[in-house]
């Protein structure tokens, strides 16, 4: 999986660069906070509850069906997130999607359960680039955790960052080149 810091900047760069107008702040925040969302299911590791299992790590959680859900429950509350219900859902399942899209892509576990509740499959991207995090803070503040960033900086920020710029070239908001 990317660290949990790296599933939240991804909607919040984006969000950043709709401006505003689009995506407002407490919107924004509850697109980084469904993002890292899934990732709660750690805990089922204390739990006792196997990796391999629907509510184990990377399992329903990791799902288009619990973004689609967690998305629509938080679109309850549009108006205190200052926008619409359309947009609210939109922007927050995008938000809650990239975090088992993003997992996929990983080169470590077992996958992610994408299409449960059809099917308990784990799925992988054909391209998985992105170094797996360790679990826990004491692994994670190693080599290993230097690595992984890295290579999230490389794979997940830089391109996040690129469709910004693309966001605020089609804005007007980026500086047109001069000839």
């Amino acid at each position: 999986m990317p660290t949990i810091i790296t599933h939240a900047v991804v909607p919040l760069i984006v969000g950043a660069a709709l401006g505003r107008r689009c995506i407002s702040a407490r919107l924004l925040i509850a697109g980084a906070v469904l993002a890292a969302l899934p990732d709660l299911d750690v805990v089922s590791f204390k739990l006792g509850i196997a990796y391999t299992d629907t509510w184990g790590h990377r399992g329903a959680s990791h799902s288009i069906l619990f973004a689609l859900a967690i998305s629509c429950l938080v679109s309850l509350f549009h108006k205190s997130l200052q926008t619409s219900p359309g947009r609210c859902i939109g922007f927050l399942f995008l938000a809650a999607l990239s975090h088992p899209l993003l997992d996929a892509c990983t080169d470590g576990g077992l996958g992610v359960a994408l299409f449960w509740p059809f099917s308990d499959l784990r799925w992988f991207m054909p391209f998985t680039p992105i170094e797996v995090s360790p679990i826990g803070l004491t692994r994670f503040l190693s080599q290993r955790g230097w690595a992984v960033m890295q290579s999230e900086l490389y794979w997940v920020w830089l391109p996040t960052l690129g469709l910004a710029a693309a966001i605020l070239a089609g804005r007007g908001l980026w500086p047109a080149k001069r000839s």
